[in-house]
């Protein structure tokens, strides 16, 4: 009953509200955020539902849950928009790059050299954003702005054409410490300003940060997209984890 199609609807349509209303609070353009759904161990029924509210941007961190859910979905003929937003090891990519239209984890080189190789087997583009650790808590994302500079280098050198740079991500530390939330995310923000001027080839517009319990205070800090998953779809299924 959590995941019935009525509460779906209702949250998305109070979430997407309480985006508008922080949008305004913080003086910026209404629209400018983007709600991403994060549906994660959420049965393909939940996704449709979602969809059928006018849905279409969805998150997973998953790499083989994502393919089983998302290849069903698109056998039915539904239009969705995939990101994969968890850590994403090698062997994952040839799966990722079939069935996602963005991979915003990208944390590493390495990891671009081999998106770039399964892109290329079949002459497809995907989209990138680039994870920066801006917390303690969390041990994922490139740890230094000189490794950040190196991975767009890395793309404007075109060694990997096949990828799109878009942007970034970040994740803030989990606690009630709004300062601490600030400052990670507005760490983000100045990070992505000064590589959009060092890179201003590239339409590195994104910005990927807050969560169901701090998106309001990513928006005040400039996030375009926030993930939101249990405010949504309600608590996940850890069953089949």
């Amino acid at each position: 009953m959590d995941n019935s199609k009525e509460i779906i609807r209702q949250q998305l349509a109070l979430l997407k509200q309480e985006i508008n209303d922080a949008e305004k609070q913080s003086g910026r353009p209404q629209g400018c955020v983007k709600l991403q759904a994060v549906c994660k161990f959420h049965p393909v029924q939940s996704v449709l539902d979602a969809i059928s509210c006018g849905q279409i941007l969805f998150g997973e961190n998953r790499v083989q849950e994502a393919k089983e859910k998302f290849e069903e979905i698109e056998k039915i003929g539904c239009n969705f928009d995939l990101h994969i937003i968890g850590s994403l090891q090698r062997n994952k990519v040839k799966n990722a790059v079939k069935i996602a239209s963005c991979i915003e984890s990208v944390d590493r080189i390495e990891l671009l050299e081999e998106i770039e190789k399964q892109c290329a087997k079949t002459d497809r583009q995907i989209q990138v954003l680039f994870e920066f650790h801006t917390a303690e808590d969390s041990k994922s994302g490139f740890q230094t702005l000189e490794e950040l500079e190196k991975a767009l280098l890395f793309c404007a050198e075109g060694k990997a054409p096949h990828v799109i740079p878009k942007g970034f991500m970040t994740m803030a530390p989990f606690t009630t410490d709004e300062k601490l939330i600030h400052d990670s995310f507005s760490t983000m923000r100045e990070t992505a300003e000064k590589m959009k001027k060092e890179f201003s080839n590239f339409d590195l517009c994104e910005l990927s940060m807050g969560m169901s319990g701090d998106f309001k205070i990513a928006i005040q800090e400039g996030s375009t997209q926030v993930r939101i998953g249990t405010a949504i779809f309600g608590n996940r299924d850890y069953q089949n984890a």
